[in-house]
C-alpha cells in the first residue's frame, strides 16, 4: 500500500485536523513529520510540511473532502426547505 500526501500543513494542529475529517469520512489517513516539526523549530517548513497521506486509492476522494467548502453557498440555500 503506497502512501499519497493530499494535504501539507505548517503546524500540528491543521494536519491533525485535516486527517480527523478524513477519518470521519471513513478514510485511512496518517499524518507524518509531525514529531519532527515539534522538536525542531523551522523544520516543519524546511521538510516540506506536516503532510497528511492516505492510500493512493483514496487519494482523489480524500483531496476533493478537504477541498470541498466548508458550508454551502447562500445561493445553494432553499429558504422555502423545512429547517433539518
Amino acid at each position: 500500500m503506497q502512501l499519497v500526501t493530499v494535504y501539507q500543513a505548517l503546524n500540528p494542529a491543521d494536519a491533525q485536523l485535516a486527517r480527523s475529517q478524513l477519518e470521519a469520512a471513513g478514510f485511512h489517513a496518517v499524518v507524518t513529520n509531525e514529531l519532527s516539526a515539534l522538536s525542531l523549530d523551522g523544520y516543519a517548513l524546511a521538510a516540506g510540511g506536516i503532510l497528511v497521506q492516505v492510500p493512493d486509492a483514496e487519494a482523489d476522494d480524500a483531496r476533493e473532502l478537504l477541498n470541498a467548502p466548508a458550508c454551502p453557498d447562500e445561493s445553494e440555500i432553499d429558504p422555502s426547505a423545512p429547517p433539518a
